[in-house]
C-alpha cells in the first residue's frame, strides 16, 4: 500500500524558543507548512495507522520532512524510543535533519572524538571509561591539566578542568562514566578563544570566534561571540568534521593550541545558532531551510510494504 505524504515540515522540539519561530518562517518562506511537535507526544502505532506511527496532526500522512531542533531529556527507554521514531521516519523515506544516526552519534562525546580520529582529524586525547582507578592514574600520570566532562552535555555545563592528581568525583556524580580530555592549552594565556563553525550541507554557512576571559568559552557561559576571518583551514576541519559523523549541518568547534594548530573539540547535531547570527549577516535560519527543501525528493508518496 502507499501512504500520503502531505506537504508538513515537522520541527522536533520542546519550546517554540527564538530558534524555532526563525525556522518554522524560514521553512514557511520555502512554500511548505510547519508543525511543531515534541517527539514525548509522539511514538508508534504499528496496526493502528497507516504508516505504524502516531504524528499528532498529521493523521495517516507522512510529513514531506522532519527537522529536528531538540530531543528531550529522558529515562534510557524514553530516548531509545524517540531515537527509534527518527530511525522510523528515515525509514519510511521522510527526509530526517539530521537524522538518528547522526544525532545518536554527536550526543555521545566518546564516539563523536573516535569518528573525528578515525577520519585522520587532529583532536586532543580523550578517554573514557566506568573504572575509575583506572581513570584516576591516567590523570595522575597526565602532562598537563585534563577536562571532565559529561558524556551527553552541552553549553559548558558540568565540565570540569583538572590537573594532575586531582581527586575525580565519585562515579554516582558523574552517572557512572568518566570522559577524561586533554586540556588545550591557549597560545595567549590572558585571552581563551575557540572557533564555533556552522557546516549546513557540506558547506560552511558561517563562523565566529568564541572569546572569554575564562577557559570554558561557551556563548552560554558568557562568551562574546565576533564574526571569524576567513581560514580555509578551519571550514576544511569542520567540513570534514561534519561529514565524519554523517550530519546534514552541524555546530563544529575548534580550538588553536600553544603551537597554532586546530584542532577539533566536538560535532554538535542540534546546534544553538543565536549566538552565532548577532555576530554574523548570513541567515542561518534561511540557510537550513533552502536545505532542507533542496533534499526533498519531487514524489510526495513513499511505498510501504503491505
Amino acid at each position: 500500500m502507499s501512504v500520503e505524504r502531505s506537504e508538513t515540515v515537522v520541527i522536533f522540539t520542546e519550546d517554540a524558543d527564538w530558534h524555532t519561530r526563525r525556522l518554522k518562517a524560514a521553512i514557511e518562506r520555502e512554500g511548505f507548512a510547519v508543525l511543531v511537535l515534541s517527539l514525548n507526544d509522539c511514538g508508534f502505532a504499528i496496526g493502528g495507522t497507516a504508516h505504524g506511527l502516531v504524528l499528532p496532526g498529521l493523521g495517516d500522512a507522512l510529513p514531506a520532512a522532519a527537522f529536528v531542533r531538540l530531543i528531550a531529556k529522558g529515562s534510557t527507554e524514553q530516548i531509545t524510543a524517540r531515537l527509534g521514531l527518527l530511525h522510523a521516519l528515515s525509514a519510511l523515506g521522510v527526509k530526517v535533519m539530521n537524522d538518528a544516526r547522526a544525532v545518536e552519534r554527536c550526543v555521545d562525546k566518546s564516539m563523536t572524538s573516535f569518528l573525528i580520529a578515525q577520519a585522520g582529524l587532529p583532536t586532543p586525547r580523550s578517554f573514557v571509561s566506568e573504572d575509575r582507578a583506572a581513570m584516576q592514574a591516567l590523570l595522575d600520570a597526565a602532562p598537563g591539566d585534563m577536562v571532565l566532562k559529561p558524556l551527553f552535555g552541552a553549553q559548558g555545563r558540568g565540565i570540569r578542568r583538572l590537573s594532575p592528581r586531582a581527586l575525580l568525583p565519585d562515579p554516582e556524580k558523574v552517572g557512572g562514566l568518566y570522559y577524561l580530555q586533554d586540556f588545550v592549552a591557549a597560545p595567549a594565556a590572558e585571552t581563551y578563544q575557540d572557533w564555533r563553525v556552522f557546516v549546513i550541507g557540506g558547506k560552511v554557512a558561517g563562523a565566529m570566534l568564541r572569546r572569554s576571559p575564562v577557559w570554558i568559552t561557551n556563548i552560554h557561559q558568557g562568551a562574546v561571540g565576533v564574526p571569524a576571518p576567513f581560514d580555509a583551514h578551519a571550514h576544511d576541519l569542520a567540513i570534514r568534521a561534519t561529514a565524519a559523523v554523517g550530519a546534514d549541518y552541524a555546530g563544529v568547534d575548534l580550538i588553536e593550541d600553544a603551537r597554532g594548530q586546530l584542532q577539533v573539540l566536538e560535532v554538535n547535531s542540534m546546534p544553538a545558532w543565536k549566538g552565532l547570527q548577532k555576530a554574523i549577516e548570513v541567515d542561518i535560519a534561511t540557510a537550513l531551510a533552502r536545505h532542507l527543501a533542496t533534499q526533498l525528493a519531487a514524489p510526495r508518496r513513499v511505498a510501504v510494504p503491505a
